[in-house]
Order: structure tokens, then sequence, then C-alpha cells
């Protein structure tokens, strides 16, 4: 199973990508928010059970997606590259796919803060994230989680990984898709 994580700030494009991606591709789509959602109408989002449920509903589907030899997978999500937790976590979650000797890419999604406050509120992502319904919020939250954490790699990509950059911005999701297709030499059936 080939493993593509789309990775990069809020609001960057990652789902809205990866729906392309897998549109074009064939492979499955695991948005970051399939995963807080169901978990979210338990726990409050941050607390110890929210994260403790996040990253297990992650590692299951990674791991399965291997074992039922899916040809494809995306997976979207917000690495906070100055946090050792997040990194080391995620190599974690990439392992299954890692021990069965398949093949793992890492996609940075760049979008400057302006271009992502702006994509808060748009259709598709109030659709697929109820809890950004509060655009307010969601913006706020944004802002504050661009001041507090690192969130693309400027060239330092901490992970041993095959690892490209793709600006997302002033392009159609569906061309950016195309970059991804081409940079990692995917086939596209559409």
């Amino acid at each position: 199973m080939h493993l593509v994580v789309l990775f990069g700030p809020p609001a960057a494009g990652k789902m809205t990508v990866g729906q392309e991606l897998a549109r074009r591709t064939g492979y499955k789509l695991f948005h970051n928010h399939m995963s807080i959602e169901p978990v979210l109408d338990v726990f409050d989002f941050g607390t110890p059970s929210f994260n403790r449920l996040t990253r297990q509903l992650r590692a299951d589907v990674i791991e399965e997606s291997v074992v039922a030899g899916l040809p494809g997978l995306i997976f979207t999500l917000v690495l906070a590259l100055d946090l050792d937790e997040d990194t080391s976590g995620v190599a974690d979650l990439v392992a299954p796919v890692v021990d069965a000797g398949e093949r793992v890419d890492f996609v940075e999604l760049v979008a400057p803060l302006e271009i992502c406050l702006a994509r808060e509120g748009t259709e598709n992502r109030l659709r697929h994230k109820r809890y950004k319904t509060d655009v307010d919020w969601a913006t706020a939250h944004n802002q504050e989680m661009h001041k507090k954490h690192r969130f693309n790699t400027e060239g330092d990509f901490p992970l041993d990984f095959p690892h490209s950059v793709v600006e997302n911005v002033g392009s159609s999701p569906s061309d950016t898709a195309v970059k991804i297709i081409d940079l990692l030499g995917l086939t596209s059936i559409g």
C-alpha cells in the first residue's frame, strides 16, 4: 500500500486537495477530521481522552489499510513541526506501512496565514468539519495555532521519509492534485 501523508497548516487545503487526489488516483482518503469529528461528540478537543482516541483511530485505520491491501491511502493532518510528540507520533502512525515494506511519501502544502484564514468558512470545509461551523472561533483558533507552532518545514523536514513541498495558492485543488501526481510519479485515473 502506498501512503501519501498530506500535511500543512490549518486550512492549507489538505482535505480539499486530498479529495481531488483520491478522485484522480483511486486512493482512499482518510482526512484528519474523519478521526476528530466522531470523538468530539463525546470528548472536548485537546483533552487527554480526545487525543488518545483520535490517535488510536488514526493508527487503526492506517494499519488496517495495510492489512486489507488497499492500493493507496491519503492521510491528512496538521503537523506541529516544533513538537517532538507530533513528529514522533506521525512516525509511529506510518510504521505499519514501513514495516510492510510499502511506500510512504510526505507532501507538505504551503499557504500563507492570510490565505488559510480566508478559507475558514468555505462550503466544503463546513460540510466535512462540523466543529468549524463557528467561523469566528475557527479563525481565532487558526491564528492562535499559527502563533504557537511551526507548520511548514522551510527546508528542514525532521523525518526520514521522501518529502515534497507544494505551494497551494493560486491554483485549483485539481491542479494541485495533478502537481502531486506528477511529483510522486502516480498514475492518474481521472
